[in-house]
């Protein structure tokens, strides 16, 4: 079944590219830099990867980040993860990033942009990997440094396929940021929000409501609400869900308990993503291996949700469909 799941086409709609940040390339780049780190050996930062909540996890996040310093380290971060994805299988992958955790420290959107975008084009050219890029907006800021950022992303508009809206969720409600989302939506990008992981179902209604998000990043509360959970079958609201993120940020106490299942069985449009690879202990086959163990998945369901990955993408209906016809023929091949 492993090896199954691990060359099944898939997509990926849910991963920070920063949180791609491993241990060695951490180390590699701070000694490159010239950065003292907290941290002396892989094992010392493997060990600080224990998180009590999403704010003990962000802690350690935003302060990895700080070796990322020019467009070379950008580039090699993207390019190590297209590998990884490629290798398991992923077709397509969405890429979120946090331009203004960039931005505050002194860099440039010129530094971070060029070094993605040249690994995007090298991820096209020799792996046929499609490949959006979406800025997100910190939450735990304030709407006028989103709408700041949104404005110097314009620049970049070309490259940029929509919004979404990450980091700590509980306190910072999606109301806040109803102006510069609305800016977006008029500027034609693709929307999509980060909310139902800590913060209460309301956030995915507010989500919907009031961002006008097309798609809601984790959502894992859902279920809570029968009302919501009725609207996001209804509607066909594509849910990114991350099991292994979940387990580790104690969103749920052990993957048995995890909804993934009841989410698909519901109708719910959910797909299985990573999230932060480098911190949750595995990329998105490794995601799709222990939720379907943790969960007894049958072979039926882990291509459901291969299928909503490509369905829940923001690519064109032809690119979904000759994605869909991959799967399908894959199925074919190793299923009879």
């Amino acid at each position: 079944m492993n090896q199954f799941i691990n060359q099944l086409p898939k997509a990926e709609l849910h991963l920070h590219i920063e949180g791609t940040l491993e241990p060695d390339f951490l180390l590699e780049k701070a000694k490159k830099h010239l950065i003292t780190l907290p941290f002396h050996s892989i094992n010392e930062i493997q060990q600080a990867y224990n998180f009590s909540n999403l704010q003990s996890f962000l802690d350690i996040y935003y302060q990895g980040m700080a070796v990322l310093r020019d467009e070379t380290d950008f580039h090699d971060l993207a390019w190590r993860y297209f590998q990884k994805a490629h290798a398991q299988g992923v077709l397509h992958a969405d890429i979120f990033f946090d331009p203004q955790a960039h931005i505050e420290r002194g860099l440039t959107l010129d530094t971070v942009s060029d070094g993605l975008c040249n690994a995007v084009e090298k991820a096209k050219k020799e792996m046929r990997l499609s490949v959006f890029l979406i800025p997100c907006f910190l939450r735990h800021l304030s709407e006028d440094s989103a709408l700041d950022t949104f404005a110097m992303c314009l620049k970049f508009k070309k490259v940029i396929t929509g919004f979404g809206l990450d980091s700590s969720e509980v306190g910072n409600p999606p109301s806040k940021f109803q102006k510069v989302f609305s800016q977006a939506r008029q500027e034609g990008f693709r929307i999509t929000a980060h909310a139902g992981e800590e913060g209460p179902p309301s956030f995915i209604e507010q989500s919907l409501d009031l961002l006008h998000a097309e798609r809601i990043d984790h959502g894992v509360r859902c279920l809570e609400d029968e009302k919501l959970t009725n609207r996001l079958v209804r509607e066909k609201i594509p849910l990114t869900v991350c099991p292994l993120s979940n387990l580790k940020l104690k969103v749920v106490n052990n993957l048995q308990e995890h909804p993934f299942k009841k989410m698909l069985a519901c109708g719910i449009m959910a797909s299985i993503n990573s999230d932060d690879p480098a911190y949750f202990g595995g990329y998105i086959a490794d995601n799709f291996e222990a939720c379907g163990t943790a969960l007894s998945l049958t072979k039926a369901e882990t291509i459901l949700a291969a299928r909503n990955s490509f369905m829940g993408s923001f690519l064109d209906a032809n690119t979904k469909a000759a994605y869909l016809q991959k799967l399908e023929s894959y199925c074919d091949e190793h299923l009879n």
